[in-house]
């Protein structure tokens, strides 16, 4: 769409594109504002694309598109941030600044993946729920133990927007979309991208790995979640059986049927692979890493990782960043 055909109804999208970024969560942002304008026959949406500064952005397939600096912005009414996981380490003094004075022009602000990690170090999530995609949840709480971090597809609140990035930033922009325009317009959207249904914001991340659970044990799935949201003090499991109203053995029969393993099993694996976020995106270190998973010594917890992951916690983190570096 041309400027010339923005109309006083039109909506000015801003998409901030940090270099790396997905291009799924990208094409979805764009390719539902367009069929929005294409399907209601109005021009109810223009988008513009920027980067923090005058150099070109590359997505992480190596396209690029062209874009302004963002300081060069006018007239958004919402700005969407597509960045790559990892944008935890995004400290750019100038586009902090700049979000910041959007939110007191009272700009909508929004990331289609990880750009959470961007809006979090700028201090606009701290009011709100918000979410990113699973694999970066422990690097996020741990970053930002203040906020309030969820595993659901997509969190919408007053001017700020936040996805799990991928294909949930489709269905965010479509309830976006459904909000000021209507469930009509949004299914057909939906329908034109051979979209089943549109996911809401109660649905969780991970729905393949828990579809069995939620029809066939969903006690089990409020155990995972006790789990899940106890890393850095885990909870015995007498207590885990309490609160969620089972008996020990009663647990131990649903892991044993649904997940080949025992209570305990799980829940180290939990701690393991909480660890090993940490241990690969962060700069903490493995003493830290260890206490904030659980681990009473560091020595256990070098154990029980070599035991896990076939390395200690110090060689695999060095392998890592050799690979990322070649």
């Amino acid at each position: 769409m041309e400027a010339a055909d923005i109309s006083d109804d039109t909506e000015i999208i801003g998409i901030l594109l940090i270099e790396g970024y997905p291009i799924i969560p990208f094409s979805c942002v764009v390719d539902s504002l367009r069929a929005a304008n294409r399907l209601s026959g109005r021009k109810l949406y223009h988008w513009e694309y920027f980067a923090p500064d005058n150099e070109p952005v590359a997505a992480s397939c190596g396209i690029t598109v062209p874009t302004r600096a963002l300081a060069d912005a006018k007239n958004l009414k919402t700005l969407i941030i597509v960045a790559p996981n990892t944008a935890q380490n995004f400290d750019d003094a100038n586009t902090i600044r700049l979000l910041k004075a959007m939110d007191r022009q009272k700009v909508s602000l929004g990331s289609a993946s990880s750009g959470s990690f961007i809006l979090a170090r700028a201090g606009l999530l701290d009011e709100c729920r918000s979410t990113i995609h699973w694999e970066n949840i422990p690097v996020f709480k741990e970053l930002y133990p203040q906020l309030e971090v969820t595993f659901t597809l997509y969190e919408i609140a007053q001017r700020r927007y936040t996805c799990s990035g991928g294909i949930a930033a489709l269905d965010m922009m479509l309830k976006l979309i459904e909000n000021q325009y209507g469930r009509q317009l949004a299914q057909q959207i939906s329908q034109q991208f051979q979209h089943d249904r549109i996911r809401t914001e109660i649905d969780s991340q991970q729905m393949a790995d828990r579809m069995d659970l939620a029809m066939n044990a969903p006690k089990l799935i409020d155990v995972i979640n006790l789990m899940e949201n106890n890393i850095e003090v885990p909870l015995s499991l007498p207590s885990i059986a309490a609160k969620c109203k089972l008996s020990l053995r009663q647990i131990e029969r649903l892991f044993h049927k649904y997940r080949n393993v025992t209570p305990s099993q799980y829940y180290l694996s939990l701690r393991l692979m909480h660890a090993k976020q940490l241990l690969l995106n962060t700069n903490h270190s493995v003493i830290d890493i260890s206490l904030a998973t659980g681990f009473e010594t560091q020595s256990y917890f070098t154990a029980c990782y070599r035991k896990h992951f076939g390395s200690s916690p110090r060689n695999h983190r060095s392998q890592v960043a050799t690979e990322r570096k070649g």
